[in-house]
């Protein structure tokens, strides 16, 4: 098959599926999977990669930039990426790619020092819809954000410190007909010790020691558990991606690389412009995206404002470009499951390796209509790749993305959009590897259209 790969506008070339460069393109999505065990930490390799690209971070307590460039701004474990071009038309709208950077895991408790009959434990709580039985018996560190008396700084423990213990079957007889159902409270505190019960503030001075700081000066923390094993490509012929969090850092990828291929599209002609190609990744996704740094906080709008009025528009410009704008929300879809058929949707199946997914709900837990449609069907077709259509099963909830919260607080046309996979919220997830490089193809023609 003739090998693919993507120019620097956004368009795949050649036929990308099963090739080296389909396969190169997942492998750089593995090591950025394995470098962002925390939503701090995905925000920390996106800034690096921006950065290296020529786009400068703002401080939104500063002075917004007023000339033309590529520039990024993050808060928390949130971040905002856009291009301003030299010169903005007089019919501009923003093009935005939406992703979020949290995934369903294990979080530490305030009070995690715990222990019983000989063992220590950390306490902590699940966080957003986990497959909770998936994390039991496997290898966990730790990572995310300490506040300290002189700022914050990441924690990066990527070693096997922490395991959630399964009751054993000569003590669970029924647990092939009951299934593994783990108490939330009682049965996912992680050992990592043997001995004396720990005294109130072990932990805390377990983590200064990593960080190299005094233990009075650890002032808060948000901090959770990861799966230490490294992403790999897998399967017969290594074309599948096994993971953790490919919900949804799959899609953060996939709209770093968008957003940087529609970056070079847009510059070196100082031409009139006629969108703004705007990257944001959201924390909070997987628990409502109610926060100051969530889908439903003013984040995403206040920025937009600030990029229209720093290139000159007022208030009443910027709703004007607010009116003809549109949003990608990329969050991943359920690929057909090949054990489980018959919970999906016999009109509407999805192929692992089939290319990117137009996702559809007419209660609208998915924002699309047949506007957005009409608009990733067109990214879609400039950039090569084929279109999967999904429907949730009728007699099944649907889950929901950040489309729906983005559409409402903007008022724009927005469109729920993935790639396939397989085990979404599980510890550790399977997709195809031949489907990042499409979904990241068919969002920089979204970001970029002709």
């Amino acid at each position: 098959m003739p090998g693919g790969r993507l120019d620097r506008v956004g368009r795949v070339t050649d036929d990308i599926r099963d090739t080296p460069a389909a396969l190169a393109f997942a492998d750089d999505l593995a090591a950025f999977i394995d470098a962002s065990p925390s939503p701090f930490h995905a925000c920390q390799q996106a800034r690096q990669r921006l950065v290296a690209e020529g786009f400068t971070e703002v401080d939104e307590r500063a002075p917004w930039p007023t000339s033309p460039g590529r520039y990024l701004l993050v808060c928390g474990g949130s971040l905002v990426a856009w291009t301003t071009p030299q010169r903005l038309g007089g019919r501009a709208a923003f093009r935005i790619v939406g992703a979020h950077t949290d995934s369903p895991n294990l979080r530490v408790k305030d009070q995690p020092d715990s222990g019983t009959a000989g063992w220590q434990q950390v306490a902590m709580d699940p966080y957003g819809g986990a497959l909770v039985a998936s994390w039991m018996d496997r290898d966990l560190g730790l990572s995310g954000r300490v506040v300290t008396a002189d700022g914050e700084r990441l924690l990066l423990v990527d070693e096997p410190i922490l395991r959630v213990p399964q009751l054993a079957i000569h003590l669970d007889r029924e647990v092939h007909t009951s299934g593994v159902r783990p108490d939330p409270q009682r049965h996912l505190t992680p050992v990592w010790a043997t001995g004396r019960p720990p005294a109130p503030g072990e932990f805390v001075e377990w983590i200064a020691g990593r960080l190299g700081v005094a233990t009075g000066d650890i002032l808060g923390f948000d901090l959770m558990a990861h799966d230490v094993t490294p992403s790999r490509r897998v399967g017969r012929d290594r074309t599948l991606l096994a993971a953790p969090r490919l919900d949804n850092q799959c899609s953060c990828h996939a709209g770093l690389s968008a957003l940087i291929t529609a970056s070079d599209r847009r510059a070196g002609t100082g031409a009139e412009r006629d969108t703004v190609p705007v990257l944001v990744l959201f924390d909070h996704e997987e628990v409502g995206s109610s926060s100051e740094r969530g889908a439903a906080s003013p984040l995403l709008a206040t920025t937009l404002e600030r990029i229209a009025l720093a290139a000159g528009r007022d208030r009443d410009g910027y709703l004007r470009m607010l009116a003809g704008s549109a949003c990608a929300s990329s969050d991943m879809a359920h690929a057909t499951h090949p054990n489980y058929p018959e919970k999906h949707e016999p009109l509407h199946p999805i192929l692992a390796g089939g290319g990117p997914v137009l996702k559809v709900n007419h209660n609208l837990r998915y924002a699309t209509d047949g506007r957005g449609a009409a608009l990733f069907t067109q990214a879609c077709a400039q950039a090569g790749v084929p279109l999967q259509h999904y429907l949730h099963r009728a007699d099944l909830p649907c889950g929901s993305t950040i489309g729906p919260i983005t559409a409402t607080r903007l008022g724009i046309t927005t469109v729920d959009v993935g790639a396939p996979q397989l085990a979404m919220h599980s510890v550790r997830e399977t997709m195809s590897a031949l489907d990042p490089i499409q979904l990241s193809a068919a969002l920089g023609a979204f970001l970029a259209p002709a």
